[in-house]
C-alpha cells in the first residue's frame, strides 16, 4: 500500500490562500467520502484548521492524484495553490503525520489543540468509509507516538497556544484587561479557550452570539455572560472592548462600513478584534480605522516567536522520538508482510510431516506412548531444523528495501499459496 500526503499549511501559505482551501467541519465527512472515491485512492482523510489543509490518501499502486482533488473539489486554478503545496510519501508522509499529532509542526510547538483536530479529522473519515485498515493502523500509531511525546518531554509544559497569544496582545493595546468587555463571535473550541484565558487576566462581561442560539446560551452560562442573537450582531458588538471571532463563514463578516459605524457609536474608544478564523472573518481594511486592532491567526505567529527558544531542547528530544517511532513503525509493517508467508510455510511443512507419518505407521507397528513422543519429537525437530534458514531469511529480508522480492522468492520455491492479508492490524 502507498501512502501520499499533500498540503499546504502556517509556513508555505499566508492565510488568505489558506482561507481558499478550508474546509468547514459540517463538509469533511462529504469531502473525505469524494476523496476516498477518487481514482486509484483505496482511503483518504482531510485535516483542515486554521493553520494547515492536508489530504493523507493509501493506494494500491500510487496512482491517486491528490492535486486533482484539489482543483475539482474547489475549484481552483492551480497557479493559485501550487507553489504552496508540499508533498510527502511513504516514511516522508509517516513522519510529517507523527510530527503533526506531536504539535511539532504547529505555529506554536508544543500546543495541545492540533492532536484534538486530528483525532476529530479520524474520527469523521472513519464514519464515513474513507478510513478503514491501512490509515486506521497508521493514526493509531500517530497518536500513541503524540502521546509518548507529552509524556516524554517537556515540549507540552507551559503551553502557549493562539488563544494565550491573543491575551498577550490585547494587553499590549488596553494596558490591562481589567474590567474590558469581550464579545465572542462563534462558540467553538478555541473561542471557549480564549475567552478563558482572557477571564483568567481579569476581562470582565461576556457577550456571545452565534448563529445557533442554543450554543450561545449554553457558552455564555458557563461564564455568567449574556447571549445575544447573530442578527443583532452589528447593533451590538460595539459594546465590546475585545472581539474573538471564529464563525466558519465563507466570507468576511466584519467590513470597513462597520468598523466606521462602530468606532462613531464608541465615540473612537479603541476595539481589538483577534480573527483566529480561516477564512478570515475580519476584513483587514478594518485595521486602517482609527481605533481599531485587527490581528488575524497569521498575526498571532509573530507574537510567539520568543517562546521557540525556550522550547528548542524539549522539540529535538521530541523529534529524536518520532524517527524512532516512524522506523518502529515502517519495521513493523515490513515484519507483518511477511507474516503471512512463515505461517503459510510453517503450515506446508506440518502437513507434509503428518502425511509421513500417518504413511509410515502401518509399517512401525503398535507403538508405546514414549514411542510416540519419540516420533513426534524426532520428526518435528527435522522440520524445525528444515524451516529455521527460509524463517531466518524472510525475518531479515522484512528489515530490507528488497524484502517483496525474497517474500515471493519463498512463495514460489515452496508452492506457498499468493493469499495475503487486507492489511495490518494496528495497536495502541
Amino acid at each position: 500500500m502507498n501512502l501520499h500526503l499533500i498540503g499546504i499549511n502556517h509556513k508555505t501559505a499566508p492565510v488568505e490562500v489558506r482561507e481558499r482551501l478550508a474546509i468547514p467541519e459540517y463538509r469533511l465527512p462529504e469531502a473525505c467520502q469524494r476523496l476516498a472515491k477518487q481514482p486509484g485512492i483505496q482511503e483518504g482523510m482531510i485535516i483542515s484548521t486554521c493553520n494547515r489543509v492536508e489530504l493523507i490518501a493509501a493506494s494500491p499502486n500510487g496512482s491517486g492524484d491528490l492535486r486533482a482533488f484539489l482543483r475539482e473539489y474547489f475549484s481552483l486554478d492551480p497557479a493559485q495553490f501550487e507553489p504552496h503545496l508540499y508533498e510527502y510519501r511513504e516514511r516522508d508522509a509517516i513522519r510529517h503525520l507523527f510530527r503533526v499529532a506531536s504539535s511539532l509542526d504547529s505555529m506554536v510547538v508544543g500546543e495541545p489543540q492540533i492532536l484534538g483536530q486530528v483525532k476529530e479529522a479520524y474520527a469523521i473519515a472513519r464514519g464515513v468509509g474513507a478510513v478503514q485498515g491501512h490509515l486506521d493502523t497508521l493514526l493509531s500509531r500517530a497518536f500513541a507516538v503524540a502521546k509518548k511525546v507529552r509524556n516524554e518531554t517537556a515540549v507540552g509544559s507551559s503551553a502557549v497556544s493562539v488563544a494565550s497569544v491573543a491575551v498577550e496582545l490585547a494587553k499590549k493595546i488596553f494596558g490591562s484587561l481589567q474590567g474590558k468587555s469581550v464579545y465572542l463571535v462563534g462558540a467553538g473550541k478555541m473561542i471557549e479557550l480564549a475567552a478563558r484565558h482572557l477571564i483568567a487576566n481579569g476581562a470582565g462581561t461576556i457577550f456571545v452570539a452565534n448563529r445557533t442560539y442554543d450554543r450561545a446560551v449554553a457558552l455564555a452560562q458557563k461564564f455568567h455572560g449574556e447571549a445575544l442573537r447573530f442578527d443583532s450582531l452589528y447593533d451590538t458588538v460595539d459594546r465590546a472592548d475585545i472581539i474573538l471571532s471564529s464563525t466558519g463563514a465563507p466570507v468576511t463578516i466584519f467590513r470597513r462600513e462597520h468598523g466606521e459605524r462602530f468606532m462613531a457609536r464608541r465615540k473612537n474608544r479603541p476595539m481589538f478584534f483577534i480573527d483566529i478564523a480561516v477564512p478570515r472573518d475580519v476584513d483587514p481594511a478594518l485595521n486602517d480605522i482609527d481605533g481599531i486592532f485587527v490581528y488575524d491567526i497569521d498575526d498571532l505567529q509573530q507574537a510567539v516567536a520568543s517562546h521557540v527558544a525556550d522550547r528548542h531542547k524539549e522539540a529535538e528530544r521530541a523529534e529524536h522520538i518520532v524517527d524512532n517511532e516512524v522506523e518502529r513503525y515502517l519495521q513493523r509493517l515490513q515484519t507483518q508482510d511477511i507474516v503471512p508467508t512463515i505461517v503459510s510455510l510453517q503450515d506446508q511443512f506440518e502437513t507434509i510431516r503428518s502425511a509421513e507419518i500417518d504413511r509410515i505407521r502401518g509399517r512401525l507397528g503398535k507403538l508405546t506412548p514414549e514411542q510416540e513422543l519419540a516420533v513426534e519429537a524426532l520428526t518435528r525437530g527435522i522440520v524445525n531444523k528444515i524451516m529455521h534458514m527460509p524463517i531466518s531469511t524472510l525475518k531479515t529480508a522484512a528489515k530490507d528495501p528488497q524484502a517483496t522480492t525474497v517474500v515471493d522468492l519463498v512463495r514460489r520455491m515452496f508452492h506457498l499459496s499468493d493469499d495475503k492479508p487486507s492489511g495490518p492490524e494496528g495497536d495502541n
